[in-house]
């Protein structure tokens, strides 16, 4: 009795080589391959094609300088070049003691990995492959400017792309930015399609400037201007807002044509506003504190994020003044009146509570002149009235005397 057997052939084999094709590879594409075998210095990958592919085992190597994968595995390596009917790939290069493909790399836009080991005159020294001097200048370090460099970086292995190669290697200048520049183009693509203006995203503070804060909302940064981290006036982001922070922040504009994304970190805080329309009628007063003196007026804060105008022509007690600190200073508290407001412009028009305006000054004269004739007018009255009187107590006193 014949027993069927599952091993396949040499036809079977043959079959199945021949049926694989060599697969065409350019040099820098990105490829994801299966551990296979493993060598001496070679580690042997299956890359789908006919002819086997080769990685220096140093690039997978832990600290104990062992390796760190097995047969099965699967790596996202770079095609390299083929030599000796074997193609050569690497997983970052300048990651292990391979050295000798750093011009492929510069050719075919191949990241690299290397020790940033010194801050020096223009930018940062950096080593790669162990050995290899490379210049990386200050701009090129990251997305963003930082106040220490030096700090920040130094010490620090990263990710570059080589963006010159001079004399046989005597002269490299990289770029971790160009590599940071890519990954975020990829990942803005992919937030074109869920972000939308009135949306609501979450981010971690990048950048502060004297103009606002910069948010990495994981793909881009936006940016909440100083005039929307609150309701109430800000003089100095820092206090704040700190770099690392993480903040829930409103989508005000997106201009993705211009690459700007506009931040509102307020309007995802309770607006002083709805209680102020209530709390704030026209003819109320209230306690304030000075919070800003202009050419044309002083600001009063009546409560957090609400603030109204004292005009300078209602500041002077009556006489003329040419600013405002002449008669007020910033933090002092004043008594006011509110003379009108308007919730749509969210504005409110003040007056201190001792404030005459000349049109009061000039009913109240009318006033006291109009009293004043009015008691004129009652002596007047009067008089005639004592008058009348003796005259007719004359006449009944000589009616007597007859």
């Amino acid at each position: 009795m014949n027993q069927e057997t599952t091993e396949p052939s040499f036809a079977d084999l043959f079959q199945e080589s021949s049926s694989k094709s060599l697969r065409r590879l350019e040099p820098g594409q990105k490829i994801t391959a299966t551990i296979v075998g493993h060598s001496g210095n070679s580690v042997f990958l299956d890359v789908g094609g006919k002819n086997e592919g080769i990685l220096d085992s140093s690039e997978l190597m832990n600290k104990e300088g062992e390796l760190s994968a097995t047969i099965g595995d699967k790596v996202e390596v770079y095609f390299l070049k083929s030599a000796g009917g074997a193609q050569l790939f690497t997983i970052k290069l300048g990651g292990g003691k391979n050295t000798t493909h750093l011009e492929e790399a510069w050719r075919n836009a191949i990241p690299v990995e290397g020790l940033v080991k010194e801050e020096i005159k223009g930018g940062f020294d950096i080593t790669l492959g162990g050995s290899v001097r490379a210049f990386c200048p200050f701009s090129q370090m990251g997305l963003h400017r930082v106040d220490d460099a030096g700090a920040e970086y130094t010490g620090r292995h990263m990710t570059f792309l080589i963006t010159r190669f001079e004399e046989n290697g005597r002269n490299i200048v990289v770029s971790a930015r160009a590599l940071l520049e890519q990954e975020r183009e990829r990942q803005k693509e992919a937030l074109q399609e869920s972000l939308e203006e009135g949306g609501t995203v979450h981010g971690t503070i990048s950048s502060i400037r004297d103009f606002g804060a910069f948010v990495d909302i994981g793909g881009v940064d936006g940016l909440i201007p100083i005039s929307e981290i609150g309701w109430s006036r800000v003089e100095d982001i820092k206090e704040h807002l700190t770099v690392g922070q993480e903040v829930t922040a409103v989508i005000k504009k997106l201009d993705w044509k211009a690459g700007r994304i506009t931040l509102s970190l307020k309007e995802t805080l309770p607006n002083p506003w709805d209680a102020a329309r209530e709390e704030f009628t026209e003819g109320s007063t209230h306690s304030g504190i000075v919070a800003r003196l202009t050419t044309f007026g002083a600001f009063v804060t009546l409560a957090p994020g609400v603030d109204g105008l004292i005009h300078i022509s209602k500041l002077g007690g009556g006489r003329r003044i040419n600013h405002p600190r002449e008669v007020l200073e910033e933090g002092q508290e004043i008594e006011v009146k509110i003379e009108g407001i308007d919730n749509e412009t969210r504005k409110i028009s003040l007056a201190p509570t001792d404030y005459v305006s000349s049109e009061s000054e000039e009913t109240a004269e009318k006033d006291e002149y109009k009293k004043f004739i009015s008691e004129k007018k009652s002596v007047k009255k009067q008089e005639e009235a004592v008058g009348s009187l003796g005259a007719l107590l004359q006449e009944k006193l000589n009616n007597r005397l007859k």
